[in-house]
């Protein structure tokens, strides 16, 4: 554990990037899809372009700080938030401040650019707080946890470089699937990351999630995969709502891994037109000792449909299988 001559905030700093927008030539501009960027893997997959002539990247991100305890021990002053990103093969590092709120709150948000013929692989993306302590300005007094990576050729936002699912026989595996064995998957969050569990008692599953087989089952390879995503999302969002601390004067907080992240991106399509703090205390309340907790569950289906784009996929599926029946008959 470093040790450090000042005072440092003890609470937790998150990072989160909420949009990414590519810049090709003559100015055009193509907004990437959010599976192009994942808050539980905090990856962004530039791969996943639908153009590979993009010169760069813009990706828009949103930082929280313990501004309580920043307020409350007044050790700090002259607050300020830095996104910086660092490639270890380029010995390339860019700083973007971010802008603060007015009422002195905890969300600071901002833009940070990358040029993409200074990155040869994967950049690392970390959030910094930097304040005058003691009188000497420029201290670093609290960083992100884990940082982003930023991958310039990835298709997939996977922080491993692999899929995050395992093949499995719920039928005969461990005793705890063998109840889940009509289930063709099923979302496992009790690890440090979640992972989909494949039932390969499905005769074909595996195969159409992988996109292998006729153009057909690719087009619902595609539809399964987004399904998959948005009960990924549902699954994430019960673990996290369910494992809050909790403050003295019983407000929730949000957890500083993925955990927050999924929260923060899910809430505003839960409790709309809220600040995340008091999104976040109807939800907590409404779970813990109200009937009223059903109510939500149509909104968190729609929030976890959103961000895997179900609609998006499911009208592409629609449409290709017309296609793939005109070509038939024609």
């Amino acid at each position: 554990m470093r040790a450090y001559p000042y005072p440092r905030l003890t609470g937790a700093v998150t990072a989160r990037v909420t949009a990414v927008r590519l810049r090709g030539p003559g100015d055009i501009r193509e907004q990437l899809d959010t599976r192009a960027f994942s808050v539980v893997e905090q990856v962004v997959a530039l791969g996943r372009a639908e153009r590979d002539d993009w010169q760069s990247a813009r990706l828009t991100l949103k930082a929280t700080v313990p501004a309580r305890e920043i307020e409350a021990k007044g050790h700090w002053s002259d607050i300020t938030v830095v996104a910086v990103l660092t490639e270890g093969a380029t010995n390339l590092r860019t700083v973007a401040r971010l802008s603060g709120p007015a009422d002195g709150g905890r969300e600071w948000t901002g833009e940070i650019e990358l040029d993409r013929d200074d990155h040869l692989d994967r950049a690392s993306l970390a959030v910094h707080v930097v304040a005058t302590v003691g009188g000497t300005p420029g201290r670093i007094v609290a960083s992100t946890d884990l940082e982003w990576f930023i991958d310039v050729s990835a298709a997939a936002p996977l922080r491993d470089r692999q899929l995050e699912f395992s093949t499995v026989s719920f039928a005969r595996g461990a005793e705890w699937l063998r109840s889940f064995r009509d289930a063709p998957w099923i979302v496992d969050t009790s690890g440090r990351m979640p992972t989909v569990r494949l039932n390969s008692d499905f005769e074909g599953l595996v195969a159409l999630v992988e996109g292998q087989g006729s153009t057909l089952e690719g087009v619902v390879g595609e539809m399964l995969l987004a399904q998959m995503c948005a009960d990924v999302w549902t699954a994430v969002f019960h673990t996290a709502i369910g494992d809050l601390d909790i403050e003295d004067d019983g407000t929730p907080l949000f957890p500083p891994d993925w955990r927050g992240a999924v929260l923060r991106e899910m809430l505003p399509d839960i409790v709309p037109g809220r600040s995340e703090e008091d999104a976040l205390r109807e939800v907590y309340i409404r779970r813990t000792g109200d009937e009223s907790w059903t109510d939500l569950q149509p909104r968190i289906q729609y929030a976890a449909s959103r961000r895997a784009e179900v609609p998006k996929a499911l009208t592409a599926t629609v449409r290709d299988i017309e296609r793939l029946g005109q070509e038939a008959n024609s």
